[in-house]
């Protein structure tokens, strides 16, 4: 098969397209044709030498990639032969594999795809999707939220501006240059804004007046947005090896939430934004935070400027009222519950692609080109979810 291998750590260049032996799946595996491969940020740190939260760096060389959609092909030992040809996506976990024309997964990994969920959009919600469901166990949206997203053209802001405006949400999506800013609108944010442009704050501070003016934010019979990610009614834990479960079992949505989140205004009395959901940082998020009203909430879920996180001093939060959360790790696991917590916000994922709520942008390379997918990712050119096609 073909693989892409990494045989030093360093620039994208080192990520090499070889062709090597097919693995072999073991005893409670299978083995997956892939279709789509999903490219993290993370991935791109690890290239680089930074084992991030992983115990320890893999060993070399090694073929990266821990997202992967595909067709099952053959199972190993004490695995049912019902899996065979069933289309599934995974997270393989810790274990690399995903940058190749084959790989093994645990089947207790698995999820068997609905129809009409394609194996890109599927990588999508398996990764940057329970994540993105793992970041809104911890915000309460409806009618009245004003939210800010920036990297709102991103995989996970995508995902984000989508289920705030089906809270029934006023969404303000950031992104970088013209194109992005296209992609966010059309999205459904009903401002888009480039946070490149001199001034941008400015920007969105008008529109909340127009807003305040128009009381359009006065909307209480906004649909409310699904739920916290609770444990499904099917089991959480490892699938059946018996066989598949069904994936009809995903055809209604999360039940909805009662909760509403109360007015936010600023210092002078005008509508500011209620929650900035911040995986930028830097000067950007920290301009983004500035717009929060008075008990605003800001969650900070990562940073992809060189500056570091948006934090604000304790004076800063205690004089205004406002909480900053980040959701990562294990904050997020015990809130997700469920024997296991990583399954339930894939599950709930899952839910809220078949609910509507979810509709994952993807951009697509070549695996062959997996080194330009890493350039692209790491230099914030890329639009949604990226992956690797076989």
């Amino acid at each position: 098969m073909h693989a892409i291998r990494l045989h030093a750590f360093g620039p994208a260049e080192n990520l090499v397209y070889e062709t090597v032996e097919d693995p072999q799946p073991g005893a409670g595996q299978v083995r997956i044709a892939v279709a789509a491969a999903g490219v993290h940020l993370l991935d791109t740190a690890i290239r680089q030498g930074d084992k991030g939260p992983y115990p320890e760096l893999p060993a070399l060389p090694t073929i990266p990639g821990r997202e992967v959609a595909g067709t099952v092909e053959s199972v190993g030992a004490g695995v049912s032969a019902d899996w065979l040809g069933k289309r599934v996506v995974t997270h393989i976990g810790f274990a690399p594999g995903g940058y190749a024309e084959l790989t093994v997964a645990d089947v207790s990994r698995l999820h068997e795809l609905p129809d009409g969920l394609g194996f890109g959009e599927a990588v999508a919600l398996i990764g940057t999707g329970r994540t993105a469901m793992g970041i809104l166990q911890f915000v309460e949206l409806d009618g009245r939220s004003v939210v800010v997203v920036p990297a709102a053209a991103g995989g996970i802001g995508t995902l984000l501006v989508q289920y705030a405006k089906h809270a029934g949400a006023t969404v303000v999506g950031l992104a970088g240059g013209e194109a992005k800013v296209a992609r966010v609108r059309a999205n459904g944010a009903d401002l888009a804004v480039d946070y490149t442009a001199a001034g941008w704050p400015e920007t969105v501070r008008a529109f909340l007046e127009r807003l305040d003016d128009s009381d359009s934010l006065d909307r209480h019979d906004a649909p409310a947005a699904p739920a916290e990610p609770t444990a499904p009614a099917e089991p959480s834990g490892p699938a059946d090896p018996s066989g598949p479960a069904d994936p009809a079992d995903l055809d209604a949505p999360a039940p909805p939430s009662s909760l509403h989140a109360p007015d936010t205004l600023d210092q002078d009395g005008q509508r500011a934004v209620t929650h900035v959901l911040d995986g930028v940082g830097g000067p950007t998020g920290r301009a983004a935070v500035e717009l929060l009203g008075i008990g605003g909430t800001h969650v900070t879920f990562g940073w992809s400027a060189k500056e570091g996180p948006a934090e604000l001093s304790e004076d800063e939060r205690v004089a205004r009222g406002v909480t900053q959360i980040n959701p990562l790790g294990q904050a997020m696991l015990a809130k997700a519950g469920g024997e296991n917590p990583l399954r339930v916000l894939e599950l709930a994922a899952l839910r809220a692609y078949a609910g509507g709520y979810f509709t994952p942008a993807v951009q697509r390379f070549p695996l062959a080109e997996a080194a330009s997918a890493h350039r692209a990712l790491e230099t914030r050119g890329t639009s949604g979810k990226v992956v690797l096609i076989p």
